[in-house]
């Protein structure tokens, strides 16, 4: 059912996008918009995911730099049947991780310096688990052609006037209803589909850690370290917040059209019920990864 709904939100974000270039410019519109379309996402495609580690400050780190995360990282993708990844550190005080990648050969996870001395090793399991699981199911590359789109969609609409006027039926009124609606209708959908992927990769998650609980509390750190310690990267790049585990950003805290993440709240009881525990314990810490223990 999730990937049923992500098909259909990605077969609407692409009609979309044809839809504005017919509008805004009729047949040599609609050309021009799918030629722009094919160029971006051939080059997201190709270099979107060293775009974002470049953006985010993350350093490559091996087995000697980060013992215990590389082999966290490395059990869980054996246990998941993927290639190991790249793995990755920013230096960044507020907890979080992220994946990235076309496919599962090509992947990569990065995770903060914040998450890796906050989290307990059981915590970091479950967390790296979650990126493996949007590995595993491609939505990497499913979120870099919805945030391509999107991009592609604003860009449109920002040049709605000058590539519109006078040569479609809309007049000055419905071009710039155009120039409004366009966006956020594109946001909403691609926020549709963060949100659905999210959910599945907390599901997948748990199963390829095989305990629901540890990504259960390592979201309630997560959510706690969001709130009270801001992302500065991320909130100069927000098109990026929706890679992130846990919303960088400091905003909404409802599960609503508006969100690119789930509600946290909503996101662990179904952890919870996952593990069959609802009156869910914190599990007693131990001692996290090499030199940010």
């Amino acid at each position: 059912m999730p990937l049923i709904r992500t098909g259909i939100l990605l077969a609407a974000m692409t009609a979309l996008f044809l839809m504005v270039g017919m509008l805004l410019g009729g047949q040599s519109g609609l050309a021009i918009a799918f030629i722009v379309a094919m160029a971006m996402n051939f080059f997201a495609y190709w270099n979107s995911d060293k775009m974002v580690l470049r953006m985010h400050g993350a350093r490559e780190v091996t087995e000697v730099e980060a013992p215990e995360y590389v082999r966290i990282v490395r059990d869980l993708a054996a246990r998941a049947g993927l290639p190991m990844p790249r793995t990755f550190v920013m230096d960044n005080a507020q907890p979080n991780a992220f994946a990235t990648g076309r496919n599962p050969e090509n992947a990569a996870v990065a995770a903060t310096t914040g998450l890796l001395k906050t989290l307990t090793r059981e915590e970091i399991a479950g967390v790296m688990a979650h990126e493996l699981a949007h590995v595993k199911n491609r939505d990497t590359l499913t979120m870099t052609i919805t945030a391509t789109l999107a991009g592609a969609i604003g860009m449109l609409a920002n040049f709605a006037l000058f590539f519109g006027r006078g040569r479609n039926n809309l007049g000055l009124l419905g071009t710039l209803a155009v120039m409004i609606l366009a966006p956020m209708a594109a946001g909403l959908v691609q926020m549709a589909i963060s949100r659905t992927r999210e959910y599945e990769a907390d599901r997948m998650g748990a199963e390829i850690c095989g305990r629901p609980l540890w990504l259960a509390s390592a979201l309630e750190k997560l959510d706690r370290g969001t709130l009270q310690i801001d992302n500065p990267t991320a909130e100069h790049n927000p098109a990026t917040a929706h890679l992130f585990i846990a919303n960088p950003l400091h905003g909404g805290r409802v599960d609503n059209l508006f969100s690119t993440h789930p509600n946290m709240a909503n996101r662990i009881a179904r952890l919870r019920d996952m593990a069959g525990t609802p009156d869910y314990v914190e599990p007693a810490p131990t001692h996290t990864p090499g030199p940010w223990g």
